[in-house]
């Protein structure tokens, strides 16, 4: 099996530290960036936008529009241009980080991301993940340049929901699960597939053993080691394993069942994680991998991840299923790189033996 291996490791800088945005200027000014764009959420800038440290530079706010879209990207691209912007911000989660990062690669401009969560590594990838208008996933897009800057300050993710830490505990879990289902049918392993293979493994103890405690954090509103150990896994250890493994290391069954799923809009009301969770299992279904379905359960019930569809809240026709079935085993789609041969009928026929399964 011979796929693209180009390593894209890392953003150019990365700094997670109390406090860490108040630096944020001192970043611009050693990158001689005088005017930029900064895009944010709804929700989410409402929480923190008194964290916003004050910058004497030009800026202007924009709310990014709830989704990373084709139109949105040349939206805001055209805006860059008009105004003559020389750097972009990205404050949010993991839709405001692709738009950020999808904007400024069509401009050409520096991106600086400062997450509010930590649902997803989106902060620390160089791609984006693209939407219809509709919610539908359709493709990411993988860029040949990092993020300039990604600034954490784990006491502003503390304050996110907890539902939103546990969505991404579910999608960096499948970091393991995705990467090994295409890494372990290698003779040869490149010394950068085994460090993505190092960081799967290791997002899987690290959340296994530590994500409870990281929760109980999130509860009391303090913190302690297991949740910034925690933020830094969703984030830095699961964007190493796609940068390292490239097309090794980024995803598999997993996410082609999320891919799947959007096509329902039932799914949309679903965190992206929760639905990432739930494709784990049925992958692990596929690969008739029963024992470590029942090992994980455990923990999927402590963290109320779904283990089904009925956990998601969706009750599908048949019509769904062959819908979801035949998105997820479209040409190109990631599943594919399973060692399986994998068809819609066998999607269907897995998916429905998990809700057997888990009930």
């Amino acid at each position: 099996m011979t796929k693209q291996l180009i390593v894209r490791g890392a953003p150019q800088e990365y700094e997670l530290k109390k406090e860490a945005w108040k630096s944020l200027e001192s970043h611009l000014n050693r990158r001689n960036i005088k005017k930029v764009l900064i895009l944010h959420g709804e929700k989410s800038w409402a929480a923190v936008k008194t964290y916003f440290p004050e910058l004497s530079i030009t800026k202007a706010f924009h709310y990014y529009g709830g989704q990373c879209t084709d139109s949105a990207a040349e939206k805001f691209a055209s805006l860059c241009m008009e105004e003559q912007f020389d750097g972009i911000i990205a404050v949010g989660g993991g839709k405001v980080a692709d738009l950020g990062k999808f904007v400024a690669y069509k401009v050409h401009l520096p991106i600086l991301i400062l997450p509010t969560l930590a649902a997803t590594c989106a902060a620390y990838t160089p791609l984006s993940v693209i939407y219809d208008e509709a919610d539908v996933m359709l493709r990411y897009d993988i860029f040949p340049k990092a993020s300039d800057l990604v600034l954490i300050d784990p006491a502003i993710i503390l304050q996110s929901p907890r539902e939103l830490m546990i969505a991404g505990i579910g999608d960096t879990l499948a970091k393991w699960y995705e990467s090994h289902a295409i890494i372990s049918q290698l003779e040869v392993k490149p010394v950068e597939v085994q460090v993505a293979e190092f960081a799967a493994k290791k997002c899987r103890e690290i959340l296994l053993e530590k994500s409870t405690e990281a929760l109980v954090a999130i509860d009391t509103q303090e913190m302690n080691q297991a949740f910034i150990d925690v933020v830094e896994t969703n984030i830095l250890l699961a964007g190493m394993v796609g940068g390292f493994g490239d097309e090794y290391g980024r995803t598999a069954g997993a996410h082609s069942i999320h891919d799947a799923l959007t096509v329902l809009p039932d799914s949309h009301q679903q965190l992206h994680g929760n639905k990432v969770a739930y494709g784990i299992l049925v992958q692990l279904m596929i690969e008739d991998e029963l024992t470590e379905i029942k090992n994980l359960l455990p923990f999927y019930h402590q963290l109320k991840l779904p283990t089904n569809l009925v956990d998601l809240g969706m009750h599908l026709t048949e019509e769904d299923y062959q819908a979801v079935a035949e998105r997820a085993c479209a040409p190109g789609e990631m599943i594919h790189l399973m060692k399986e041969t994998i068809t819609p009928d066998l999607v269907i026929q897995k998916m429905k033996t998990l809700e057997e399964f888990t009930r």
